[in-house]
Order: C-alpha cells, then structure tokens, then sequence
C-alpha cells in the first residue's frame, strides 16, 4: 500500500539556505510526482517599525525599498533553481502581516510544508518570527519538514530514517505523513522510550503492523524510562544509526493565551543537524 504526496508548500525568505530548501522540495516532488509551491512570506520592514512614517517619508520608502531587494534577491535564487532539471516549482509570495497565519492558510491545500530551522545568528531572519515552524504546524495542522540550518543537506533525504515514538496523536500524524518517505528509505529505526507499543497476541493494532503494511521494515531499540534530557538523548541516538531523517510529533501546550513548545521538541527544533518531519 503506497501513500503518496501531490502538493508541497516551501516557504521562502532572505535566508541563505533558501536554495536548499527549493532543492530539497523538487527531490521529494521528483520522487513522489508532486507539485511545488513556494511561498515568499517576511513580515515587511515597514510593518516591524510602524513609527516610521511619523520619523519621515524618506524613511518608509527606504523601508520599502529594503523588502524590494531583499524579495528580489530571493526571487532571483528561485529563477535559478528552476534551471534545475526536475519539477518545476510555482512562485507566490503575501506582502502582508502576520505573515504566520497567512502562511498557515495557504498550509491547508498542501499535503507537507518544507520549512527552515530558526537561525538566531542569521542577520536576515528578523522578518519571520522565531516560532514560525512551530506555529505553522499548530495553525494549519499540517506536517512540515523542517530543515537545519547549520551544514549541508544529505544527497537524499530519507535514506535513513529514526522515527521517535510514543502511542500519541502528534506522533502517528507524524509517522502518516512521513510514511512516503519511509516507504522509500533503506532503513527505518523505531525508538520507544518508557514502555513499548502494544505488541501482545491477538489481533491488537500496533506500529510495527501498521508499518508493515505499508511496506515498511523498522529494526526497532526499546529504552527504559524515558529521561529527562530526552531531547538531546534523541539527537545523539539520530547521529549514532547515521541517520538522515528524524520523524516525530511535535508537542506543547497552552500557556497565558500562548501555544509553548514541549522540552523535547523545544531541543530538537533549536538542535537538529538533520531534516525532521514533525506534525501537531
């Protein structure tokens, strides 16, 4: 049984990895027959200091003219990632705020988005917020593939996969959603921490049934209690199978009004050194 994946959204920003991420999205539409869309979205200069026009007309044009060049830059990546053989990709852009909901919306006619890790060193970040991955994810409840920012992306994205889970609802969407992906790894690792799936006799459901179904073979590693620092425990178990696809659910609750990131899906976002798949 073949899942399968018809439309991508990449979102695009002046961010140096943008280009990797347009790779990355053709690789997957490539493999899977999808279509691409990629979405500029940056909350505009203009829009981040709303007193400009008080200090001086001169001052919003050269706001103005600032997101012009910074879109004309990405626009100009895009241009040249569709001389690339493969799946041509569409371009969209909003020149609104706030760009997270706008994006979002746009997120519910796409089967998996193709974000970037938050770069807290970058100098072009600012015109997308911090929890833009994050926030994406709970507002659409789409899965995304978030990519890091640190390094080069592996030649194929999938080769090697570790899903992390827990008998939850972020993590089965998750593992759904990835399933195209596993479909087509050469090796699947599940990692359990804190008791195991349900893998008494009879007919109970369970992961490991539900994967073979799909055609997907995973060695699994069953962990004692889950620790405390599961976060960086999981990153370590990532890089110790050499694995190049990280799957799992993405969870937080609400706090004051906010939506706040669980600790271990906290680390992995401001961590990871290999693309994961999350969903909420």
């Amino acid at each position: 049984m073949n899942a399968s994946l018809t439309q991508l959204l990449v979102h695009l920003d002046p961010s140096p990895k943008v280009a990797q991420r347009l790779k990355a999205a053709r690789q997957i539409a490539q493999a899977h027959g999808a279509a691409v869309t990629a979405l500029y979205a940056v909350t505009p200069n203009f829009v981040e200091l709303p007193f400009a026009p008080e200090i001086g007309p001169g001052v919003a044009a050269n706001l103005r003219e600032i997101d012009d060049e910074l879109r004309a830059g990405v626009r100009a990546t895009y241009e040249q990632s569709q001389k690339e053989a493969g799946v041509p990709i569409e371009w969209a852009e909003v020149r609104d705020d706030p760009v997270t909901a706008l994006f979002a919306q746009q997120a519910f006619y796409a089967d998996l988005l193709v974000l970037g890790q938050h770069d807290p060193s970058s100098t072009t970040s600012s015109g997308v917020p911090a929890d833009f991955a994050e926030s994406v994810m709970v507002a659409s409840g789409k899965p995304a593939l978030i990519l890091p920012y640190a390094g080069m992306l592996p030649a194929v994205i999938g080769e090697t996969a570790v899903i992390a889970w827990k008998p939850t609802r972020e993590a089965a969407l998750a593992i759904s959603a990835a399933m195209p992906l596993l479909q087509r790894a050469r090796r699947v690792h599940v990692l359990v921490w804190g008791g195991e799936d349900a893998c008494e006799d009879g007919h109970l459901l369970n992961l490991d049934g539900y994967l073979k179904l799909h055609g997907v073979d995973a060695v699994w590693h069953r962990h004692g209690a889950e620790p405390q620092a599961l976060g960086e425990l999981l990153l370590s178990r990532v890089c110790d199978l050499e694995a190049d696809l990280l799957v799992m659910g993405c969870y937080g609750h609400s706090r004051a009004r906010e939506w706040v990131l669980g600790g271990t899906s906290r680390t992995v976002l401001r961590s990871m050194t290999v693309p994961v798949l999350m969903a909420h």
